[in-house]
């Protein structure tokens, strides 16, 4: 579903992205984890189009996106969550997903009116957010929403773009224990459903979600492999993980 190869990025002497090179197969969900400041956000920006890389390739189902803009990338099936959650404040949840939702079937985007109001994009709009459990509060602002709320709204976008790949930055950030766990449960489902890559600290998290884990540190990849090998690796335990782990 996605390969990676070789993938540069340097900002003036900084290289965040120095020879990236992994693949996730159709069905896994791949983590890539690594201490601040090791490249991450950097990474998932190209995979999504927001930045262009320097040098290496991406394909996605086959094709060469490499150079591809980000709404390109979208309509073909790849969508993304951010680490600073995006959505629109002053809609209900349930006009943000509906927006999504016009976005992915190509309706018009002349008037805001046509996605507040036409049953055929609220209708799928409340189905995802049934999905991710925000059915009863689709009528609330987004702005009212707790910070949980907010990064479930933020999935239920994504998936109202009807994706083959998921990109999730960092989601559970911010988010307290009981928030997290319903986190990782909604992840949980999805996973049986979609390919998915996780950019994560909770390491609770990526261990019980992940098919295989990508460790990244100074812009390069050191290890790569299953959570029970990711965790045995010597060399990931000194470089971000810790000797106690």
């Amino acid at each position: 579903m996605l390969e990676v190869s070789g993938l540069v990025k340097t900002f003036g002497a900084l290289r965040a992205s120095d020879g990236i090179a992994f693949s996730v197969p159709e069905g896994e969900t791949h983590a890539v984890i690594g201490p601040n400041g090791a490249g991450k956000t950097t990474l998932i920006g190209q995979l999504a189009g927001t930045l262009l890389p320097d040098a290496g390739s991406i394909r996605f189902a086959g094709e060469d996106i490499t150079r591809q803009p980000a709404p390109r990338r979208a309509r073909q099936g790849l969508a993304r969550t951010f680490q600073i959650t995006s959505v629109f404040p002053e809609f209900t949840a349930l006009q943000n997903v509906a927006l999504a939702v016009q976005a992915q079937s190509g309706h018009s985007f002349r008037f805001w009116r046509d996605a507040l109001s036409d049953a055929s994009l609220t209708g799928p709009a409340g189905a995802v957010l049934e999905e991710v459990g925000l059915a009863d509060r689709k009528n609330v602002l987004a702005a009212n929403l707790a910070h949980g709320e907010h990064r479930q709204l933020e999935v239920a976008i994504a998936l109202a773009m009807r994706p083959r790949l998921l990109l999730l930055d960092e989601p559970m950030a911010g988010m307290g224990i009981e928030e997290s766990s319903r986190m990782i449960g909604l992840l949980g489902t999805l996973k049986r459903r979609l390919t998915i890559v996780l950019v994560e600290h909770d390491m609770d998290a990526v261990f019980r979600l992940a098919d295989r884990i990508s460790v990244l540190v100074y812009g390069r990849i050191i290890a790569s492999g299953t959570p029970e090998e990711i965790k045995g690796n010597s060399e990931v335990r000194r470089a971000y993980l810790g000797e106690d782990a």
